[in-house]
């Protein structure tokens, strides 16, 4: 019994005086808040005094160009005007724009016409300066033969959205 205590006792002493190596290492965590992007409405798309006659489209670029197909007249009076939007965000940063999907209804009431085909003068590579942005957006609308005449609005506003990429 002797020589079995006495091996178990070389052998506790033998593990206990075994040691792991260990190294520890710190490290910090850091975050930058960006600036987020922004977008302000500052003018509505307008199509300005237009005469139905037997129907057509009324196309109006970003930079506020009107253009028709069909036999719709361009009158005189009222403000030609694409819809303008600022925007802001971190400098240096590159964003995306998402335009409103076709066939929206402006109606007077009674009567609707089509506003679709969405545009605008963004290029896809805009990346953001120190300052403000402006990108601009027109659209077609389809004018119905003899549309009763009347001002046509869209009741619940037209989205557009933009994104850091």
């Amino acid at each position: 019994m002797k020589n079995i205590n006495a091996l178990i006792l070389i052998l506790l002493l033998c593990f206990s005086s075994m040691s792991f190596a260990q190294a520890t290492a710190t490290f910090n965590a850091s975050v930058t808040i960006i600036q987020p992007i922004g977008i302000t409405t500052t003018s509505d798309l307008k199509f300005a005094n237009i005469d139905a006659k037997n129907g057509g489209e009324v196309t109006l670029s970003p930079n506020s160009t009107r253009s028709t197909a069909g036999e719709v007249l361009l009158s005189d009076g009222g403000t030609v005007s694409a819809a303008s939007f600022e925007i802001t965000g971190e400098p240096g940063y590159t964003y995306g724009i998402t335009l409103p999907g076709d066939n929206h209804v402006l109606s007077n009431g009674t009567e609707t016409m089509v506003i679709n085909n969405f545009t605008t003068d963004f290029n896809g590579d805009n990346a953001l300066a120190s300052g403000p942005q402006t990108i601009n957006v027109g659209a077609t609308l389809k004018v119905n033969p003899n549309q009763t005449p009347g001002n046509y609005i869209n009741q619940g506003g037209f989205n557009v959205t933009v994104n850091y990429n």
